[in-house]
């Protein structure tokens, strides 16, 4: 399907691997002009490696300057923003008693303000053409337990933000959506790991757990992210969807 994606500016966070890196490169596919910001400059040179056409923007994106940068190159280079895919993330800390509220914290600046701050960044942009898009990638853990419980929360703070945002700039033309992924399988990924060290253990877990019986792949969840950014999904307004062969308890 053409998503007459051809030519349009996107940004994504935490885009250097994984599914960050999956979703540039469908973005790519389309046609769009992409750019990726990540600490890790290996990973950002690696990324440019595969796809030249790519714009690796290096930041630590705790920082609050640093994010403003970002936006600063993107419009420098590229004259403007069309779409923003906030997939930056990332967990830490153990149960609730035994994690320091340091990492409460951490785990809210990465991955709930980053997305909070990057879309106020690049709203104006999307706001003066009366167009564009917003995907925010949480998880099927930001709507029931299941992961870290740092994690858990934040995205379920992003999943609710996804929604607040969607109503309030809607009229604008700006719509602003989400992707909660469950469990997928990729390189640089915890489950690649954990895959590794104990494959019995990780086959059950699959077995017990995901209904569709295997690990979902970076490409499928880069698929629904490139067509809500499109306006084939021009009435999907303050929605994050399940991609998860069926994982989530959850019944919405």
């Amino acid at each position: 399907m053409d998503l007459n994606l051809k030519n349009k500016i996107i940004l994504v966070t935490g885009g250097s691997k994984g599914i960050g890196l999956g979703i540039a490169a469908a973005f790519i596919n389309e046609g769009a002009k992409v750019a990726i910001v990540a600490r890790g400059e290996d990973s950002l040179e690696q990324a440019k490696a595969q796809f030249s056409e790519i714009l690796p923007i290096q930041a630590d994106l705790y920082n609050e300057k640093e994010r403003e940068r970002v936006i600063r190159e993107v419009v420098e280079h590229y004259g403007t923003i069309d779409v923003l895919v906030n997939n930056l993330g990332g967990s830490n800390g153990s149960t609730t008693a035994e994690t320091n509220l340091t990492l409460f914290h951490e785990a809210f600046e990465l991955n709930y303000f980053s997305a909070v701050h990057f879309s106020k960044l690049v709203l104006p942009y999307l706001k003066e053409k009366q167009a564009g898009s917003i995907i925010n990638i949480s998880s099927i853990f930001g709507r029931e337990a299941g992961g870290k419980v740092t994690y858990n929360s934040a995205k379920a703070a992003m999943i609710s933000f996804t929604k607040s945002l969607a109503d309030e700039v809607i009229k604008d033309g700006v719509r602003v959506n989400g992707v909660a992924p469950g469990s997928i399988l990729h390189s640089s990924g915890n489950w690649q790991r954990r895959l590794e060290e104990n494959p019995e253990k990780i086959n059950q877990f699959v077995e017990a757990e995901i209904p569709a019986g295997r690990f979902g792949t970076v490409e499928e969840i880069a698929n629904v992210v490139a067509f809500l950014a499109s306006e084939k999904a021009s009435w999907i307004v303050g929605a994050t969807i399940n991609v998860d062969g069926g994982q989530s308890k959850s019944n919405f």
